[in-house]
């Protein structure tokens, strides 16, 4: 097993048949995994913001900070190791609400908005999701198959199924 780890504001893709994508402690942020199954590609964004006309050196700097920049490198990223558009399996966690008990800022929903306008404008369709809530998450998605797995605090792994837009499985 060879595991790739995303930070925070970054991405990675992989089409090696022993690699897992993990993300760790994902508050406000939100993680969007991608898989091929037909590719054997997989895909994962640990995103923080949701504009990156908010900082736009920053965004120059590492475009994977944000949403509106980093969402379309990671699929750009993927249809460049053999991943098609059609074919991808979309999972999305995150967007919590961690050190903002008042809901302030609402950072965390603020990217999952942003998130599900780019994907509307796209026409991509999300297969499962678990946003929101006050606990952080990690999770992984192994490349050779496709499973995703999430974690909280003091959690066991559970995987996340991928829905066919129904909410059928």
């Amino acid at each position: 097993m060879s595991l790739l780890t995303v930070g925070v504001g970054d991405c990675k893709v992989s089409n090696g048949a022993d690699s897992v994508l993990t993300t760790y402690a994902l508050g406000s942020c939100i993680a969007v995994a991608i898989y091929d199954p037909v590719a054997g590609v997989g895909g994962l964004l640990h995103f923080m913001l949701p504009e990156s006309s908010l900082n736009p050196d920053r965004a120059g700097q590492n475009p994977f900070v944000f949403a509106d920049t980093g969402i379309p490198m990671l699929f750009h990223a993927a249809y460049g190791i053999g991943a098609e558009k059609r074919r991808l399996v979309v999972r999305v966690v995150g967007g919590a609400q961690v050190m903002d008990e008042n809901g302030v800022f609402n950072v965390g929903k603020r990217n999952h908005l942003a998130l599900r306008k780019i994907f509307w404008k796209a026409g991509v369709m999300i297969h499962g999701e678990e946003v929101g809530g006050t606990e952080s998450r990690t999770v992984r998605l192994e490349v050779s198959t496709g499973r995703f797995w999430i974690r909280g605090p003091g959690m066991a792994d559970r995987e996340m199924r991928a829905s066919n837009g129904n909410g059928r499985l």
